[in-house]
């Protein structure tokens, strides 16, 4: 008992108390930083080694919801004009706003409608959708609930049936097999409701992108409340993501 007393008091303080100003390491990739001035002329090394196609030249830009934030872009460009930071304030509300050119330190979404606010502001239920998912974005959201994130404090939890939620979220690709699910799972849900897409497969497909193997017709029917962008992304980023989104300090 004693030894366990002492670990813990060696451990400090585990949950992190102000989400909006925790500093990650510094090998964490979040928000990149482009030099479009540093590309060469007709050069395409990055784009031709993208997994997700998420670069773009004339001018160089990166589809953050593309993203798969692996470091093979800017290891491979010869003149270092692509970089990346520790920054995990990446949630947005808007897809345009994915599409990143610049130095910008990092992207918030727009205040949610004051319908939105007014519902959720302070206790929000949400229903996750493994809609072809790794597994990868699944953890992320699990850890959400651990002594370190402690989502709950923020009257944010995640149930098990969707007629007890007030959104979803979405993860994977959409495969085939999981698109009815979706839409029913959807359905289930009570009005008004959200819809978040986390992590680049639940945004554009990621890596799967071109697969003959997924349906994302949900996307086409209706519409993204908040774009949380990674390869899985992180769990900051998405806390950070829907307090910004309903206006909570």
């Amino acid at each position: 008992m004693y030894k366990g007393l002492k670990i813990r008091l060696a451990q400090g303080e585990p949950v992190i108390k102000d989400i909006n100003a925790a500093k990650l390491p510094e090998l964490f990739r979040g928000m990149p930083k482009l030099y479009p001035e540093k590309c060469p002329e007709a050069c395409s090394e990055c784009i031709d080694l993208c997994p997700s196609q998420a670069l773009l030249t004339d001018p160089l830009r990166i589809d953050l919801g593309k993203c798969t934030f692996c470091p093979i872009c800017s290891e491979a460009c010869p003149e270092n004009a692509i970089e990346f930071t520790s920054e995990y304030h990446l949630s947005c509300s808007s897809r345009e706003q994915l599409l990143f050119s610049g130095n910008t330190p990092f992207i918030k979404p727009k205040i949610a409608a004051e319908e939105i606010r007014k519902q959720f502001g302070h206790s929000l239920k949400l229903r996750q959708v493994s809609a072809g998912g790794c597994n990868g974005c699944e953890m992320e959201l699990n850890a959400l609930g651990n002594v370190n994130f402690d989502m709950g404090r923020f009257g944010i939890e995640f149930v098990a049936s969707p007629r007890h939620a007030d959104g979803i979220v979405i993860t994977g690709p959409v495969s085939k097999a999981m698109s009815l699910a979706l839409f029913d799972t959807y359905e289930a849900v009570p009005n008004p409701k959200i819809v978040i897409a986390f992590g680049a497969c639940a945004i554009s497909g990621g890596v799967f992108y071109d697969s003959k193997e997924i349906d994302r017709s949900f996307f086409d029917k209706f519409k993204v409340d908040l774009f949380v962008p990674g390869c899985p992304p992180h769990p900051l980023t998405f806390i950070s993501g829907i307090l910004d989104w309903l206006g909570r300090k």
